[in-house]
């Protein structure tokens, strides 16, 4: 079995090669964009990865790695147009590159092009996939409709929160690995067992992602720090200084989340030095640690060996290993 670094080069390798060298140019060269932007590329990792865990061939696993890429791809796209983002990945994002009607229609033709590298397989392989897609697919769109709820409500709790990276972020990870699980035709059980390890760790990724954005290093966390804080964003931070604050902070947090400051250092230092004081920056810390935990409570019950397990386990620890 190749080694985590190998899957990774795998990934790098097969983008690199992937031509949509196709007209119309307008619609396909932005498609190409997004696609050679890079970035961590997980989730075809981890289908392959699966693949492999299951003795498949991850040769086999391409077309549906490629799918869940495009895919997530697909999504960045039209967020950036949702939150009328200017850069992603440190580029142009594709609609301030060159209009917003073609961040739409490029955005679609992934969609389409998704679905698309399921027909690499047999019927009942092409059936099982693209039923886990469009459950999952339908899945992120409901967890971008509550981001948006969410910026207007003052009623979101801990669960709403939970359920919402859940569902924009995690269930796509799940179905990353699982889809792998399905190309090696491995049980259902273990089917399941690996979607539960690709939710929690995304679960955990999420919430890593909110803590970074407070209080991660920018050179190495390659977003602004304290954007969320900026956007007025009710993070798993915020919910928690919220809950364990005195109420002088909370009306001083509230307070902050409900205004735009000319200067936002000032306000990021506030909500910063609240999140710590509340606890609130250890109960995100602490929470980040449980669902990485029980993702990897559930390589315990799987049916496979454990050098396979401490491979699928490394792959958690990488990914989780960013400067929390």
């Amino acid at each position: 079995m190749l080694s985590l670094q190998q899957f990774q080069e795998v990934v790098k390798n097969h983008f690199e090669n992937t031509n949509l060298d196709k007209e119309p140019k307008n619609l396909y060269t932005p498609i190409s964009y997004i696609l050679e932007l890079g970035g961590k590329r997980i989730r075809p990792v981890l289908t392959l990865l699966s693949t492999a865990v299951f003795d498949g061939d991850y040769k086999q696993a391409l077309p549906a790695a490629t799918a869940i890429e495009v895919f997530h791809n697909f999504s960045l796209i039209h967020d950036d147009i949702m939150d009328d983002a200017p850069l992603r990945r440190g580029k142009p994002t594709v609609h301030e590159k060159w209009n917003i009607n073609t961040g739409i229609l490029s955005g679609d033709a992934m969609l389409i092009l998704a679905y698309q590298y399921f027909e690499n397989y047999k019927p009942e392989i092409f059936q099982k996939l693209a039923k886990l897609f469009s459950k999952t697919a339908l899945e992120v769109c409901e967890g971008q409709q509550y981001d948006v709820d969410f910026e207007t409500r003052t009623d979101v709790t801990i669960s709403d929160y939970l359920k919402m990276i859940e569902y924009k972020t995690a269930v796509l990870l799940g179905a990353a690995v699982k889809m792998g699980a399905i190309v090696a035709e491995t049980s259902e059980e273990n089917e399941n067992l690996i979607y539960d390890f690709g939710l929690n760790l995304g679960i955990a990724f999420q919430l890593q992602d909110d803590y970074l954005d407070a209080f991660g290093n920018p050179e190495n966390f390659g977003k602004q720090v304290g954007g969320d804080i900026i956007e007025n964003k009710k993070t798993y931070l915020f919910l928690k200084a919220m809950e364990f604050a005195n109420a002088n902070d909370k009306q001083q947090l509230s307070h902050l989340f409900s205004i735009q400051l000319a200067d936002n250092a000032e306000k990021i230092e506030a909500a910063k030095k609240i999140f710590v004081e509340s606890g609130a920056s250890e109960a995100t810390k602490k929470a980040i640690a449980n669902y990485t935990l029980k993702a990897f409570e559930t390589l315990e019950k799987m049916a496979i060996d454990d050098e396979k397990k401490a491979i699928l386990k490394a792959f958690g620890e990488n990914l989780m290993g960013r400067n929390v």
